[in-house]
């Protein structure tokens, strides 16, 4: 099983560095077109990273809240009064 693994991961590893280097030889003949899609394409990236920055964010404010009162709640039994 580990090997299957093994060969799965090197695959993609080496299919990974083949397309780094072919998009690395395209790039330095100055293929001004294949810049820009680049430049686009991580832009678009950068955009997706920062929406899920944002989710993430906003996520852990209401996870932040919900823990807030939960512990109130529990402070609440603990002197015998009852949580609304």
């Amino acid at each position: 099983m580990a090997t299957g693994n093994f060969w799965k991961y090197g695959l993609a590893l080496g299919a990974g560095v083949a397309i780094g280097a072919v998009g690395a030889v395209l790039l330095s003949r100055g293929n001004i077109n294949l810049k820009k899609a680049c430049a686009g394409l991580l832009s678009r990236g950068l955009d997706i990273k920062d929406r899920a920055a944002g989710f993430a964010g906003t996520a852990k404010e209401n996870l932040e809240d919900i823990a807030a009162e939960a512990r109130y709640e529990q402070e609440l039994r603990k002197n015998g009064e009852k949580p609304a």
